[in-house]
């Protein structure tokens, strides 16, 4: 297992969840495709672009990427998996703060090739970043279904936040018509809340990001605009 810089290896790990991944299990996870815990990549050419999905396991429930898979799932494997992993594991060392949990490792195939296997546990430090040398501002990332997409404003504060106690609301008019609204509508987001109350974007954001904290509502987050509905 990887933890930041720190390599810790033969780890003790009791959960049966935790077990390393064999050749059987990972065509069995392969048959079933992309989602919102695995995503796939034939090699690692450029690392900076695949770090983000890496980052995105952290700052939601986890997953396993797999490289030496291609998008259809067909299960090639990589020449030289050893270069793959120190150019991936050199980007996430470099690009990618605060660090997050992972383990690394290959499973061999029947060609002499491997697939490079990393499983990122979901972390208590959230959120998680990507800074780019070529990007003065930090990104997060988080993954919605099969799909890695920039975290708003918003969306950072809630992880950010999630884990604080005593967080709570007022019940006031504006609380009132935004649970009615999402009653009759099904859902919610930032701009209609803004727009049908009248009320600056500054205080809806703040409104809709402590009812998700006080799990009256939950937040789909998206590529345009985040969702909220009902929890």
């Amino acid at each position: 297992m990887r933890i930041g810089s720190e390599i810790l290896l033969d780890s003790p790990l009791g959960d049966e969840e935790e077990n390393l991944l064999d050749l059987r299990n990972l065509r069995n996870l392969v048959r079933h495709g992309e989602s919102a815990r695995l995503e796939f990549k034939m090699k690692v050419k450029f690392p900076e672009k695949i770090i983000k999905e890496l980052v995105a396991f952290a700052n939601t429930e986890g997953g396993h990427l797999f490289v030496g898979v291609s998008d259809a799932g067909v299960i090639e494997g990589v020449k030289f998996a050893e270069e793959e992993q120190f150019l991936l594991e050199r980007a996430i060392d470099k690009y990618c703060f605060p660090s997050f949990t992972y383990r690394a490792y290959r499973i061999c195939l029947d060609n002499g090739r491997e697939v490079l296997v990393y499983q990122v546990y979901e972390s208590v430090d959230k959120p998680h970043f990507v800074q780019l040398a070529t990007d003065p501002h930090p990104i997060c990332y988080v993954r919605v279904k099969d799909r890695t997409i920039q975290a708003s404003k918003e969306m950072k504060q809630i992880l950010r936040r999630q884990n604080d106690d005593g967080i709570s609301f007022a019940y006031g008019d504006i609380e009132r018509f935004l649970l009615d609204y999402v009653r009759q509508n099904g859902h919610i987001t930032l701009a209609e809340l803004a727009q049908q109350a009248q009320i600056p974007m500054w205080l809806a954001a703040r409104k809709l990001v402590l009812l998700v904290l006080t799990r009256v509502l939950k937040i789909e987050p998206g590529e345009s605009a985040d969702t909220y509905r009902l929890n």
